[in-house]
């Protein structure tokens, strides 16, 4: 069992964050396309070698988010067209996300049995994620897992906020 933390700092303007242990030791490292389309977010291990990739397609009636690894599609996280409330549907490599996943709270499990557990800290300036990571094996995954996931929540967030305007 391994526990990372999802750092966000609140005024992040290039779009940087770091995924810790519990040391506090940098484990991967987030780096965002500042004002590119389309936008990117390159997750990169302590030497610097790309883990995965998340990209926002552009070209697209509704909202879609995919996550590369190792030059291959591995997680699509989709928006449904819904009236009240947004509803987004996750593929992976046969993992399932069970939980309030739109607060970050929720638990992610592959045939059957529990793989990692997410939870938002509510202790911290900016935002702060736990996730203890059951099967290590998939640590890569479920970090560019949890990541896609806020990039969706941080692109909903926007949406909303210019619609409003």
């Amino acid at each position: 069992m391994k526990k990372l933390y999802i750092k966000q700092k609140v005024f992040s303007i290039g779009e940087k964050f770091t995924v810790v242990d519990e040391d506090q030791r940098p484990r991967y490292f987030v780096k965002g396309s500042f004002m590119k389309i389309p936008k990117t977010f390159r997750i990169e291990d302590e030497q610097g070698n790309e883990v995965s990739r998340i990209t926002k397609k552009v070209i697209s009636l509704l909202p879609k988010f995919f996550v590369e690894m190792d030059g291959k599609e591995a997680i699509e996280i989709s928006k449904h067209l819904s009236f009240l409330k947004a509803k987004y549907s996750i593929s992976a490599e046969d993992l399932k996300v069970e939980g309030n996943w739109w607060d970050m709270d929720f638990e992610v499990s592959q045939k059957g049995r529990k793989v990692a557990d997410i939870n938002k800290r509510w202790i911290s300036w900016g935002d702060t994620y736990e996730i203890t990571i059951l099967n290590e094996s998939l640590e890569e995954l479920i970090i560019s897992l949890v990541i896609a996931i806020d990039c969706v929540k941080e692109d909903e967030a926007a949406s909303a906020s210019s619609s409003s305007s």
